[in-house]
């Protein structure tokens, strides 16, 4: 291993099979290591207690042979639309293990998630209303209730908003009043919680003191409302690296937390539930841009792609660069202590793309002083928040490649398309 085994981490592909991907696929292209997928599910589970479900986030990246590979490993689903309901469905993946969110369901999205089977988590007095003249079964239908805290909430960077105003969910000191007028509709039962208040956090023990802060909310959900709790959900934010010099999350740190949260909670008999994505789905994926030019203006240089935001969004959005090296066609990896040994001294560069707006930059990263036209660009951590969440139709450039690798072999190459 010639680059730093630190720095390899954060993509998803060695050395050499990166250079096969980049001679073998015209850029712009997204490419996903399933069985990578795989391990990491795998890894987590064995690492937390029984009573913990995971269920993938499928914002995160909803690509069908992604879905497929988690139905298989019996994940649950967190689903956030009518079609990611039915992109979990068809893949694979059942009602029973599905929870249903978002601040603004509209009536499609309840009558999918109604007709899936699938676990509604209302936001709102709204929500339920609109269930109740909805559902037609014999049983009241059962709930979660979004709960946004009023304290207790640490979140490294503010992103879903910790303990402060909110478009989600009811604020803690007005849930009392709201299952008191969710009570008079007999169709609908709360049976259930969520409390979601981080993103891509590194601290076990973070996430940890957020999980006892749903607990208590639960708690009182019980003592004060005589409450029986099925299922807790305490949402995602498991986070990775997008730095070599960042740590891991602590797995075994947040398993074993877990394991003495639930014993704290004697009072809990139900499931609780974890909604990894990004920790899932990003260390599988990167995406690759071929250099058009290079530039220096004003003394900051400058290295225009194939693709931009158009592909590439969340680094605009949240000011956080992905992880970057350069691939050189029949060469390989350049720059730095790359074993070809070309591509000279890493400076820094800012990358842009190809759209006519000042706002079309994909991120900052180190790359190598003479990286030229032809060259490849890589990003890690690409297999979140990447593909979708771009501006994809802005401009009308050709949508980037998907391209989905198991055991070494590409399984499937498709555009990127919007549901």
């Amino acid at each position: 291993m010639i680059l730093a085994p630190s720095t390899l981490d954060l993509f998803a592909f060695g050395e050499d099979r990166l250079l096969e991907l980049t001679e073998q696929h015209p850029t712009a292209f997204f490419a996903y290591d399933l069985d990578a997928a795989r391990r990491r599910f795998r890894r987590l589970r064995a690492l937390l207690p029984g009573r913990v479900r995971l269920a993938y986030a499928v914002k995160s990246n909803p690509g069908l042979p992604l879905l497929e590979t988690f139905a298989a490993e019996g994940a649950w689903f967190d689903c956030a639309s009518a079609g990611e309901v039915s992109a979990v469905l068809a893949a694979g993946g059942t009602g029973s293990g599905m929870v249903v969110a978002g601040p603004a369901k509209s009536e499609r999205d309840l009558q999918a998630a109604l007709f899936a089977g699938a676990r509604i988590q209302v936001d709102g007095i709204e929500d339920v209303e609109r269930l109740h003249t909805l559902h037609s079964g014999a049983q009241p239908l059962r709930v979660s209730v979004r709960v946004n805290p009023a304290s207790g909430i640490t979140e490294t960077a503010t992103i879903i908003g910790g303990g402060g105003p909110s478009a989600f969910g009811v604020d803690e000191e007005e849930l009392d009043a709201f299952l008191a007028e969710a009570a008079r509709y007999d169709r609908v039962r709360v049976t259930g919680l969520q409390v979601f208040a981080a993103s891509n956090e590194l601290d076990a023990g973070r996430l940890l003191d957020n999980h006892r802060t749903a607990l208590r909310i639960g708690r009182h959900l019980h003592e004060a409302h005589g409450i029986d709790l099925d299922l807790i959900d305490v949402g995602g934010g498991l986070g990775v690296r997008y730095a070599a010099a960042q740590p891991n999350l602590d797995l075994r740190a947040l398993g074993a937390g877990l394991e003495r949260v639930l014993a704290e909670n004697p009072w809990f008999g139900g499931e609780l539930l974890l909604e990894p994505g990004r920790w899932l789905s990003a260390p599988t994926g990167v995406y690759c841009a071929r250099v058009v030019r290079t530039k220096v203006s004003r003394g900051e240089r400058f290295v225009m792609l194939e693709g931009g935001i158009n592909h590439l969004l969340r680094p605009l959005m949240t000011g956080q660069s992905f992880p970057t090296l350069a691939v050189r066609p029949g060469v390989g990896v350049i720059g730095g202590r790359s074993a070809s040994g070309q591509g000279g001294e890493l400076v820094p560069t800012t990358l842009a793309g190809p759209l006519c707006t000042s706002l079309d930059r994909v991120g900052n990263g180190d790359l190598p002083e003479d990286l030229r036209p032809g060259d490849v660009v890589v990003f890690g951590q690409a297999g979140a928040y990447a593909s979708t969440q771009a501006m994809t139709h802005f401009l009308s450039h050709r949508p980037p490649e998907q391209v989905w690798v198991q055991d070494r072999a590409v399984v499937s190459v498709a555009p990127v398309v919007s549901a």
